[in-house]
């Protein structure tokens, strides 16, 4: 049996959030996906949702890239959630390496 063949009907674009260590790119991900879905864009994805691994949550730091999907009026996005802490630099490039654009995220603290 063939497979259903995937038409897009929206521009793609592959985005992620990238910065250092605590500054929020996965709460702003998670944000992002809360905004969306209000509108029926996206599905909700929640902080603890996007980290998943066990030495994510007790860590309570970004060890492996995390994709999401969401989509606006005009575009479908795939959205990497990187790491931040310079221990995994490596996985933070491959994530970064998948995008098309990034979102640059600095505390305002710092």
């Amino acid at each position: 049996m063939a497979k259903e063949k995937f038409e897009r009907t929206k521009l793609h674009m592959n985005i992620g959030t990238i910065g250092h260590v605590d500054h929020g790119k996965t709460t702003l991900t998670a944000a992002i996906t809360k905004v969306l879905a209000l509108k029926k864009y996206a599905e909700f994805t929640a902080y603890d949702q996007i980290d998943k691994a066990p030495e994510e949550k007790a860590r309570g730091i970004t060890i492996n890239v995390a994709h999401i999907e969401y989509q606006t009026d005009k575009r479908h996005y795939a959205h990497v959630d990187c790491p931040g802490h310079a221990d995994y630099i490596k996985n933070m490039i491959t994530g970064a390496a998948q995008m098309d654009g990034a979102i640059l995220v600095v505390s305002a603290n710092d």
